[in-house]
């Protein structure tokens, strides 16, 4: 493969990493706003569940929003997705989002925590559906309120990566 072709192959490769990522954060977003906003604005939340979804709110912007995607997250998968245009191979860019988060072809450490951090993810929405309705939307809310966050700050460094500032994130590839 000559050297144009290879970079091409990683700008597609990049580009379904950051699309593929983002995908992902909407879909979960497109799919929890009814239920983390409906019965709010319908006004079926007890006003200690209202209480409960503001102080909630506040908290996942705050820890998942910005310390978890804006300062960890969300640089780390741009950082892969630049590493990626250098180093494209026909498994990382078709498998670009999953490349992009860390759950392969990184160092055996990130590797275990991206996967722990995906398993613990889909563990707590199985349990979240459990709750009843009013609590479900406390949750819920402060769920999309991070995604959107987190979505809005992987658009944000993809932006200023390809402005030609990197990413404050190693791409933590592995040795050699």
């Amino acid at each position: 493969m000559g050297t144009a072709s290879h970079r091409s192959l990683g700008w597609v490769g990049a580009v379904w990493g950051v699309a593929g990522v983002i995908g992902l954060l909407s879909r979960a977003i497109v799919g929890l706003t009814p239920l983390g906003f409906g019965p709010l604005l319908a006004g079926e939340l007890t006003p200690i569940q209202r209480a409960a979804w503001a102080l909630w709110a506040a908290f996942m912007l705050y820890t998942e929003g910005w310390r978890g995607f804006h300062l960890a997250f969300a640089p780390r998968v741009v950082a892969r997705a630049a590493a990626l245009i250098d180093n494209p191979t026909v498994l990382t860019v078709l498998l670009a989002p999953a490349y992009c988060m860390a759950l392969f072809h990184a160092p055996r450490r990130r590797i275990i925590v991206s996967w722990c951090l995906l398993v613990g993810i889909v563990a707590l929405v199985v349990m979240v559906r459990q709750l009843p309705e009013g609590w479900r939307c406390v949750v819920d809310g402060g769920v999309v309120l991070g995604l959107s966050a987190g979505t809005a700050s992987v658009l944000f460094h993809a932006a200023r990566a390809l402005a030609g500032t990197a990413p404050p994130k190693p791409a933590e590839l592995p040795e050699g």
